[in-house]
């Protein structure tokens, strides 16, 4: 594993909140709809957690970080560090920038401290946004499985056409986000192997497909298939 500096979580707090004002108060009036936030009492107050969404949208991540009771750190693809203006905010918040296409040992390094710290770490496990859920990486698995964090499925909805200035969007029904049980991965005593690991992550997909509509779940639409087996909830 790849070595990477302590995590000071004090150090960012203050940027982070002053950035959460900043989208609370210009984010929801010009970039995207909050019709509501449902669940929020099961969201782990204390210690580490990994919250897993869904990803329609550019603007899903931030606007599940400014719904949730705890600052959170999330992944995000590189290339949102080279965005003209918008890159400054994930510079300042410190968000880990992953290398897609490949096993980036920098940024799974960067997280496990994180969760070390008793920290929140925020994925996609998609890696990608689409309409509808596809098939998601096993990082959500590894980091769950290596530090025991309990996962907290977050699924989003309503965010397509955000961020918009067109009124038109505005009229229409806005984004809805919903925090749902935690729950944890199984222990086991040596490294799970890779059909394991892909059992793993499916399992916890099909948790977060069974919180969003039929029409969004894509590749998780069955839920007759899903299992447990590897989930212990909370």
């Amino acid at each position: 594993m790849a070595k990477v500096r302590v995590y000071e979580h004090g150090r960012l707090e203050g940027i982070r909140w002053f950035l959460r004002r900043l989208i609370e108060g210009v984010g929801f009036r010009f970039l995207v709809k909050l019709d509501g936030v449902e669940g929020v009492e099961n969201f782990p107050m204390k210690g580490a957690a990994i919250v897993m969404i869904n990803h329609i949208a550019f603007v899903d991540p931030v606007l599940v970080l400014a719904c949730l009771p705890r600052n959170v750190v999330p992944l995000a693809k590189i290339e949102v560090y080279r965005v003209p203006i918008w890159g400054i905010f994930p510079r300042l918040w410190g968000v880990i920038a992953v290398r897609r296409g490949e096993v980036d040992r920098v940024a799974l390094a960067k997280s496990l401290k994180v969760l070390e710290a008793g920290e929140v770490l925020l994925m996609a496990p998609e890696g990608t946004r689409n309409p509808t859920m596809q098939r998601g990486k096993e990082g959500i698995a590894y980091l769950g499985w290596r530090t025991g964090a309990p996962i907290v499925p977050v699924a989003v909805e309503g965010t397509r056409g955000f961020p918009t200035l067109d009124l038109r969007r505005w009229r229409q029904p806005g984004a809805r986000v919903r925090i749902g049980r935690p729950f944890k991965f199984k222990a086991y005593d040596s490294r799970p192997d890779r059909i394991l690991m892909r059992k793993m992550t499916d399992e916890a997909m099909y948790v977060l497909a069974g919180m969003i509509p039929e029409a969004m779940r894509g590749v998780y639409s069955d839920l007759s298939l899903a299992t447990m087996d590897t989930l212990v909830m909370s």
